[in-house]
């Protein structure tokens, strides 16, 4: 339980860090300051995607209904940390570059995460068999898993882009990742993936109790 506290005293102390510590970045000016927020969250949407993949594998491997619910709420959790890296991503660009929205090759690869996992429980609100969806279903998110690196690492990459990059070194458009802005984000992406375990532990919480109740209903009817 303590761990849950610790997430709040780390949540308040990168807030505060990072609009009182870090200089605005040349170029980029105070919008700089939404990379402790953007990052990490799109971080902690991939390491989501990554563990809904393994529990897809655990599922196909075991048939156990648990892995299925579990790889559901890493999924739930995953979409929602995507979500808030594209807002703040948009709200970035429309400070630096004047648009919400310019078909930048992360911005693009980000909502195609965004629509490969949206599909996902579109697949599962199609299929009426419990088991035949959660088969289906653990096939998908696998797969998408698979492609999750891809998407966030790879393909964003093969191409020219508007953000800014990362470096250890101060350089004309980049991000200079210097000792304190690389402990602040240290600091930002341990409490995002820690926030990733609690909102996890809730949702599949929240699956069982729905199985659960869902069971009960059965059994009455």
């Amino acid at each position: 339980m303590w761990w849950k506290y610790l997430i709040g005293v780390l949540m308040a102390g990168v807030i505060v860090a990072t609009f009182v510590l870090p200089p605005p970045q040349a170029q980029i000016g105070d919008a700089s300051r939404i990379f402790f927020f953007h990052v990490p969250a799109a971080l902690a949407g991939f390491v989501a995607f990554v563990v809904a993949a393994v529990y897809g594998a655990v599922y196909l491997k075991t048939r156990n209904p648990a892995a299925d619910r579990r790889a559901v709420a890493s999924a739930e959790v995953g979409l929602t940390f995507s979500t808030i890296a594209l807002i703040t991503g948009a709200i970035f660009a429309k400070t630096t570059w004047g648009v919400y929205w310019n078909w930048d090759p992360r911005e693009t690869t980000l909502l195609a995460v965004l629509l490969v996992y949206a599909a996902y429980f579109a697949l599962r609100q199609a299929v009426a068999n419990p088991s035949t969806r959660a088969r289906l279903s653990a096939v998908y998110i696998l797969l998408g898993g698979a492609a999750a690196p891809f998407l966030f690492f790879v393909l964003p990459r093969m191409y020219a882009s508007l953000h800014p990059r990362d470096t250890l070194v101060a350089g004309g458009g980049e991000f200079t990742m210097n000792v304190p802005v690389g402990l602040i984000f240290a600091a930002a992406l341990t409490t995002y993936v820690l926030l990733y375990l609690w909102l996890f532990q809730l949702a599949d919480r929240a699956g069982r109790i729905r199985e659960e109740s869902d069971s009960r209903q059965e059994q009455v009817l």
